[in-house]
């Protein structure tokens, strides 16, 4: 995918045009991290809890990612107010909370469609997270020429509407196709992508994170969805997701590896979250 500033990963009619995206793979230390992943799911899923309540970790595991989520657009709200409250069309902070909670259970609904139909899933996230939009708001498709964005935090330069169709387009192309990158890069770009394009009028965070959620779980590395990466992107904070994303922008070999790493580790600590969900079970603490 190509950004203002450079070319963050092979275009589908590059070179490399069989797997765009396997260029990724040989970057500094981007290796290491899908190692450290892939090991990190295998020992949760082996988890001796996942073999009789791995229902109850993935329902906790959806409800603290959408926390995660909303917290990196704004409303950082406990884990315990987001399983209490359920009035979220109030102000701008319920209202993104809601938004994050009902994306999350939207996201394992579209699995089945993400591989032949992406835009059309895109479009899906992005109406479910409007919710019961106003009269006139624009949902559920890509912005036009002029149409304004609101995005909290994500200040980077906005491509224009054209730009965005013809990366939209290229971005489903290569979903299509496929290949064999790891979960974590395709995962990664497709995150960082959404996010760099900002696509629809609002909640372009929330759904690019949910993107990356059903790539994880489209791919088979997380088929329980059990690893909740937005769970680790809120754990390291916004300034770090923000410069992490920053390096995606740049396009250079050094900003992807750092865009990939971070998204690495987001996924790792999605895992440890759910092991301290495995392991109060086992205690019966939970």
């Amino acid at each position: 995918m190509s950004s203002a500033s450079g070319s963050a990963a092979p275009s589908p009619g590059s070179a490399s045009a069989a797997d765009p995206l396997a260029p990724l793979g040989a970057l500094p230390g981007v290796a290491e991290s899908v190692d450290r992943v892939r090991k990190a799911v295998d020992r949760v899923y082996g988890h001796r809890v996942m073999r009789r309540r791995s229902g109850e970790i993935t329902s906790e595991a959806a409800l603290r990612g959408a926390r995660g989520s909303a917290a990196l657009s704004g409303a950082d709200w406990a884990l315990e107010e987001v399983r209490r409250r359920t009035d979220f069309g109030a102000e701008v902070e319920a209202r993104t909370v809601g938004a994050a909670l009902r994306l999350t259970a939207e996201a394992g609904q579209l699995l089945s469609i993400w591989r032949q139909s992406p835009l059309r899933v895109l479009a899906r996230l992005h109406l479910v997270a409007s919710g019961s939009a106003a009269a006139g708001d624009v949902v559920g498709r890509p912005r036009l020429a002029g149409e304004p964005v609101d995005e909290p935090y994500v200040t980077a330069p906005l491509p224009d509407a054209q730009e965005v169709a013809g990366r939209l387009d290229g971005l489903s192309r290569l979903i299509i196709a496929g290949g064999s990158a790891p979960a974590l890069i395709t995962g990664a770009v497709v995150h960082g992508e959404l996010l760099a394009l900002r696509p629809f009028a609002s909640y372009n965070g929330l759904v690019a994170r949910a993107a990356e959620r059903i790539v994880l779980i489209n791919s088979g590395l997380d088929p329980k969805a059990i690893c909740p990466a937005e769970v680790g992107h809120a754990e390291q904070g916004r300034d770090a997701y923000l410069a992490a994303f920053e390096g995606y922008l740049s396009g250079t070999p050094e900003g992807m590896s750092a865009w990939i790493a971070h998204c690495g580790r987001a996924i790792e600590l999605g895992v440890r979250e759910s092991t301290a969900v495995c392991e109060a079970l086992q205690r019966g603490a939970a």
